[in-house]
Protein backbone atom coordinates (compact mmCIF):
# COMPACT_ATOMS: atom_id res chain seq x y z
CA UNK A 1 0.00 0.00 0.00
CA UNK A 2 3.21 2.32 0.89
CA UNK A 3 4.39 1.15 -2.22
CA UNK A 4 0.93 1.98 -4.70
CA UNK A 5 0.01 5.54 -2.83
CA UNK A 6 3.52 7.18 -2.36
CA UNK A 7 1.65 10.38 -0.85
CA UNK A 8 -0.59 8.57 1.79
CA UNK A 9 0.09 8.63 5.12
CA UNK A 10 -0.18 4.80 7.06
CA UNK A 11 -0.85 3.97 10.54
CA UNK A 12 -0.60 -0.04 10.73
CA UNK A 13 -1.77 -1.92 14.53
CA UNK A 14 -1.26 -5.32 15.41
CA UNK A 15 -1.29 -6.41 19.11
CA UNK A 16 1.68 -8.85 18.78
CA UNK A 17 5.06 -7.21 19.79
CA UNK A 18 7.15 -9.19 17.90
CA UNK A 19 5.44 -8.84 14.44
CA UNK A 20 5.11 -5.03 15.23
CA UNK A 21 8.96 -4.86 15.28
CA UNK A 22 9.44 -6.81 12.01
CA UNK A 23 7.31 -4.34 10.04
CA UNK A 24 8.88 -1.67 11.53
CA UNK A 25 12.05 -2.61 10.39
CA UNK A 26 10.69 -3.89 6.67
CA UNK A 27 8.65 -0.34 6.96
CA UNK A 28 11.58 1.58 7.75
CA UNK A 29 12.43 2.91 4.15
CA UNK A 30 9.11 4.94 3.97
CA UNK A 31 10.20 7.04 7.04
CA UNK A 32 7.63 8.93 8.80
CA UNK A 33 4.69 8.48 6.41
CA UNK A 34 4.38 4.63 7.76
CA UNK A 35 4.29 4.09 11.34
CA UNK A 36 3.28 0.48 12.73
CA UNK A 37 2.69 0.38 16.37
CA UNK A 38 1.51 -2.05 18.91
CA UNK A 39 -2.33 -1.31 19.57
CA UNK A 40 -5.85 -2.91 18.67
CA UNK A 41 -8.10 -2.29 16.11
CA UNK A 42 -11.04 -1.95 18.64
CA UNK A 43 -9.60 1.58 19.61
CA UNK A 44 -7.96 2.82 15.87
CA UNK A 45 -7.52 6.30 16.69
CA UNK A 46 -7.45 9.32 14.77
CA UNK A 47 -9.51 9.84 11.62
CA UNK A 48 -9.08 7.89 8.61
CA UNK A 49 -10.32 8.23 4.61
CA UNK A 50 -9.53 4.05 4.61
CA UNK A 51 -9.52 1.51 7.12
CA UNK A 52 -8.15 -1.70 5.92
CA UNK A 53 -8.67 -4.66 8.18
CA UNK A 54 -7.26 -8.08 6.26
CA UNK A 55 -8.10 -11.05 8.26
CA UNK A 56 -8.90 -9.60 11.95
CA UNK A 57 -12.20 -7.80 11.74
CA UNK A 58 -13.30 -11.35 12.64
CA UNK A 59 -11.62 -10.77 16.32
CA UNK A 60 -14.29 -7.80 17.04
CA UNK A 61 -17.37 -9.17 14.99
CA UNK A 62 -18.45 -7.19 11.71
CA UNK A 63 -21.37 -5.48 12.92
CA UNK A 64 -19.19 -4.62 16.13
CA UNK A 65 -16.47 -3.52 14.53
CA UNK A 66 -17.89 -1.71 11.90
CA UNK A 67 -19.76 0.40 14.31
CA UNK A 68 -17.24 0.90 16.57
CA UNK A 69 -15.08 2.13 13.30
CA UNK A 70 -17.64 4.61 11.96
CA UNK A 71 -16.07 7.74 14.09
CA UNK A 72 -12.84 6.91 12.82
CA UNK A 73 -13.48 7.32 9.57
CA UNK A 74 -13.30 10.57 7.85
CA UNK A 75 -16.47 11.95 5.61
CA UNK A 76 -16.56 9.54 2.31
CA UNK A 77 -14.48 7.26 4.04
CA UNK A 78 -14.29 3.67 3.95
CA UNK A 79 -13.48 0.03 5.13
CA UNK A 80 -11.71 -2.66 3.34
CA UNK A 81 -11.69 -5.94 4.89
CA UNK A 82 -11.93 -9.33 4.46
CA UNK A 83 -14.20 -12.07 6.28
CA UNK A 84 -14.76 -15.88 6.43
CA UNK A 85 -17.61 -16.68 3.88
CA UNK A 86 -19.50 -20.30 3.40
CA UNK A 87 -19.65 -20.82 -0.34
CA UNK A 88 -22.27 -23.66 0.18
CA UNK A 89 -23.25 -25.67 3.04
CA UNK A 90 -19.66 -26.60 4.89
CA UNK A 91 -19.29 -29.67 4.89
CA UNK A 92 -18.13 -31.85 7.78
CA UNK A 93 -14.05 -31.04 6.82
CA UNK A 94 -14.80 -27.55 6.24
CA UNK A 95 -16.73 -26.65 9.46
CA UNK A 96 -13.54 -28.32 11.06
CA UNK A 97 -11.90 -25.90 9.62
CA UNK A 98 -13.82 -23.59 10.75
CA UNK A 99 -14.78 -24.91 13.74
CA UNK A 100 -13.18 -21.65 16.13
CA UNK A 101 -15.24 -19.53 13.59
CA UNK A 102 -18.87 -20.20 14.51
CA UNK A 103 -19.85 -16.86 12.98
CA UNK A 104 -19.37 -18.39 9.09
CA UNK A 105 -22.10 -17.78 6.67
CA UNK A 106 -22.61 -16.87 3.25
CA UNK A 107 -22.03 -13.97 1.31
CA UNK A 108 -25.30 -12.93 2.37
CA UNK A 109 -24.85 -13.19 5.96
CA UNK A 110 -22.15 -11.12 5.70
CA UNK A 111 -23.76 -8.42 3.77
CA UNK A 112 -27.01 -8.67 6.81
CA UNK A 113 -24.01 -8.18 9.07
CA UNK A 114 -22.57 -4.62 7.24
CA UNK A 115 -26.22 -3.62 6.71
CA UNK A 116 -26.69 -4.17 10.81
CA UNK A 117 -24.04 -1.57 11.36
CA UNK A 118 -25.14 0.80 9.14
CA UNK A 119 -22.72 0.30 6.54
CA UNK A 120 -23.47 -0.29 2.50
CA UNK A 121 -21.24 -2.92 0.59
CA UNK A 122 -19.69 -1.46 -2.23
CA UNK A 123 -17.84 -3.93 -3.85
CA UNK A 124 -16.22 -7.27 -2.93
CA UNK A 125 -14.23 -10.03 -4.20
CA UNK A 126 -13.30 -13.41 -3.19
CA UNK A 127 -10.88 -15.01 -2.30
CA UNK A 128 -10.31 -18.71 -3.15
CA UNK A 129 -7.80 -21.07 -3.72
CA UNK A 130 -3.98 -19.60 -5.10
CA UNK A 131 -3.77 -16.76 -2.59
CA UNK A 132 -4.60 -20.00 -0.20
CA UNK A 133 -1.80 -21.95 -1.58
CA UNK A 134 0.51 -18.90 -2.01
CA UNK A 135 -0.39 -18.55 2.01
CA UNK A 136 0.12 -22.79 2.61
CA UNK A 137 2.91 -23.55 0.41
CA UNK A 138 5.89 -21.92 2.23
CA UNK A 139 4.37 -22.71 5.59
CA UNK A 140 4.38 -26.07 4.69
CA UNK A 141 7.90 -26.09 3.18
CA UNK A 142 8.64 -24.53 6.72
CA UNK A 143 7.20 -26.66 8.39
CA UNK A 144 9.32 -29.85 6.58
CA UNK A 145 12.49 -27.75 7.31
CA UNK A 146 12.08 -27.67 10.51
CA UNK A 147 10.72 -31.06 11.56
CA UNK A 148 14.08 -32.19 10.76
CA UNK A 149 15.82 -30.44 13.14
CA UNK A 150 13.63 -28.96 15.65
CA UNK A 151 13.36 -30.17 19.50
CA UNK A 152 11.66 -27.81 21.36
CA UNK A 153 7.92 -29.05 22.04
CA UNK A 154 6.55 -25.61 22.49
CA UNK A 155 7.81 -25.39 18.63
CA UNK A 156 6.58 -28.87 17.46
CA UNK A 157 3.28 -28.03 19.10
CA UNK A 158 2.59 -25.02 16.96
CA UNK A 159 4.18 -26.89 13.84
CA UNK A 160 1.31 -29.42 14.29
CA UNK A 161 -1.76 -27.03 14.86
CA UNK A 162 -0.17 -25.44 11.59
CA UNK A 163 0.01 -28.66 9.91
CA UNK A 164 -3.81 -29.69 11.01
CA UNK A 165 -4.99 -26.57 9.64
CA UNK A 166 -3.05 -26.89 5.99
CA UNK A 167 -4.84 -30.69 6.02
CA UNK A 168 -7.98 -29.39 6.85
CA UNK A 169 -7.72 -26.67 3.85
CA UNK A 170 -6.74 -29.61 1.51
CA UNK A 171 -9.69 -31.79 2.60
CA UNK A 172 -11.91 -28.91 1.85
CA UNK A 173 -10.23 -26.15 -0.72
CA UNK A 174 -13.16 -25.16 -2.58
CA UNK A 175 -15.35 -24.68 0.16
CA UNK A 176 -13.38 -22.41 2.07
CA UNK A 177 -12.74 -18.59 1.13
CA UNK A 178 -12.64 -15.28 2.58
CA UNK A 179 -14.59 -12.45 1.15
CA UNK A 180 -13.06 -9.35 1.06
CA UNK A 181 -15.36 -6.10 1.29
CA UNK A 182 -14.92 -2.34 0.77
CA UNK A 183 -17.78 -0.61 2.45
CA UNK A 184 -18.99 2.33 3.39
CA UNK A 185 -21.26 4.21 5.64
CA UNK A 186 -24.73 4.75 4.89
Amino acid sequence: MAQALPEARIRAVDTTEPFVAHAQARLAPFGDRVRVELGSMAEPGGTYDLIWCAGALYFLGVTEGLTLWRDALKPGGHVAFSEPVALRPLSADAAAFWEEYPQISDLAGIEARVSAAGYRVLDHRMIVGAPWLAYYNPMQARIDHLQATNTDPVIAEAMAECQREIDLWHAARDEIAYALLIVAPE
